[in-house]
């Protein structure tokens, strides 16, 4: 743990309260200060973005090319502004990492955070931080809890205990970020999201967390175990991010806590995005990232309209910068105005997140099965969770915590009728209930995994 980390967030964070009071006109000013500020950094520093914006330098936002995750890892050495870093020297930092060599929450050669995505949607990527930009990482964090009027100020007496139930993996930054903040004032508790429950919720009840923080897939048997008196926590806050929290899931954790969860959405490469305020309403966090939706083309869409995929600028990005970079995610961006005051644009939805839009045939040509299909059907049979794996020729349905009153027989029925309803043809869907669910490398449960390595659906 870095100590001069703690001040630096406490300080951002109450800078950045004052932005909440910011109108429009001071959010969008702000912005275009920063933008600049953003682009002449990246043009001093990286042979790429030079590059890659070249007879741009001052053309608008929309007018520059996007830039994909496979685009700045093939081009990572060039992207870099520092003499410092290299790709091959981080990878062989993380591998050391993920071999039990360190602390992820201590600096890289006292100067560097360092995290990885999974790599699920391709090519993983590798990022990096400065001190200034980690602080900020952190304080994006901190700022969720602020806006969900969660107490989590620190101080002597009152430490700020913080349960986090995702990924143990070292080079998560999930894991990064708890062990940078895991102090005396801040002390953090890391469980692995795969780790028997039992174990979990022993540890639960003996830290006793202000506020709990984990993927939707865990917080959910979580739930449950509360529900049956198992588990005896009371947080403050709970905080769902990384993960597409249904309507049911949240609905038990109401029950399990008193409080509805708050819905973060942040990224490896960003960090925080948007977060709720008290009336639960998704505010895009624009002082410190912007967001593009965008068609398959990349053509800006209207608000009120789901892109097929988002471009993120990192205002404050500056050892690796990040200017239109593209996330698969698919978002809905609403106006402003809430009752909270504050005026940054409203969220209105996430797609896209660890769950897939199956292809399947039907009758008059292939058909596209939106997740909700199967939500509708599976949210409320499996106490512990459901997914639907598409593999060639059947879809897998795997439920964990058969809820009584439901069969396999019944599920199999429902998920087939749903799919007729969605136009989708006949294909064999095989139910097996499951001990726990499958995860990724860095510990998600996705909700619908379609097909991999393939083109075409099952029975096509």
């Amino acid at each position: 743990m870095d100590a001069r980390l703690i001040p630096q967030v406490l300080f951002l964070r109450a800078q950045w309260r004052r932005r909440d009071r910011w109108d429009t006109a001071r959010i969008a000013a702000h912005q275009e200060r920063a933008l600049l500020r953003l682009r002449a950094a990246a043009y001093a520093g990286s042979e790429f973005y030079r590059r890659h914006h070249a007879g741009l330098h001052d053309a608008p936002l929309r007018e520059l090319p996007p830039v994909t995750k496979a685009d700045l890892m093939e081009h990572f050495d060039e992207a870099i502004t520092t003499p410092d870093l290299d790709l091959a020297g981080l990878e062989n930092h993380l591998r050391v990492l993920t071999e039990g060599g360190g602390d992820p929450g201590r600096a890289w050669n006292g100067r560097w955070w360092v995290a990885a995505t999974a790599g699920t949607t391709g090519r993983r990527g590798i990022f990096a931080w400065n001190r200034s930009e980690w602080a900020r990482v952190l304080a994006s964090y901190a700022r969720a809890y602020d806006w969900a009027g969660i107490s989590t100020g620190p101080g002597p007496g009152r430490p700020v205990k913080m349960a986090l139930v995702s990924s143990r993996n070292p080079t998560h930054q999930s894991a990064v970020v708890a062990a940078s903040l895991d102090t005396r004032l801040i002390p953090a508790l890391r469980l692995d999201v795969t780790a028997p429950m039992g174990g979990m919720v022993a540890a639960l009840n003996s830290f006793q967390p202000t506020v709990l923080v984990g993927y939707a897939s865990a917080l959910k048997p979580l739930a449950a175990e509360q529900l049956t008196g198992r588990l005896r926590i009371a947080p403050e806050g709970v905080m769902s991010a990384s993960e597409v929290l249904t309507r049911q899931a949240a609905s038990e954790m109401r029950e399990a806590w008193g409080t509805d969860p708050f819905d973060v959405y942040a990224a490896t490469e960003t960090a925080g995005i948007a977060s709720p305020c008290t009336h639960r309403n998704r505010h895009v966090y624009e002082d410190l990232v912007l967001v593009e939706p965008v068609d398959q083309s990349g053509n800006p869409v209207e608000p009120g309209t789901t892109g097929a995929k988002v471009l993120v600028t990192v205002l404050f990005s500056r050892t690796l910068p990040l200017i239109r970079y593209e996330m698969s995610d698919s978002i809905r961006l609403g106006g402003r105005g809430c009752p909270c005051g504050r005026s940054f644009r409203l969220l209105e939805d996430v797609a896209g997140r660890v769950e897939d839009v199956l292809v399947l045939p039907g009758k008059k040509g292939n058909v596209s099965v939106h997740p909700d299909v199967f939500h509708h059907v599976l949210d409320e049979v499996g106490t512990s969770g459901w997914q639907v794996i598409q593999e060639a020729g059947r879809l897998r349905v795997l439920v964990a915590g058969m809820v009584p009153g439901h069969s396999v027989q019944g599920i199999r029925s429902a998920v087939g009728a749903a799919l007729e309803a969605a136009g989708a043809a006949a294909v064999p869907v095989d139910v097996e209930p499951v001990a726990e669910l499958q995860r990724t490398a860095l510990g998600k449960a996705p909700f619908v995994r379609a097909l991999k390595g393939q083109n075409h659906p099952p029975g096509g």
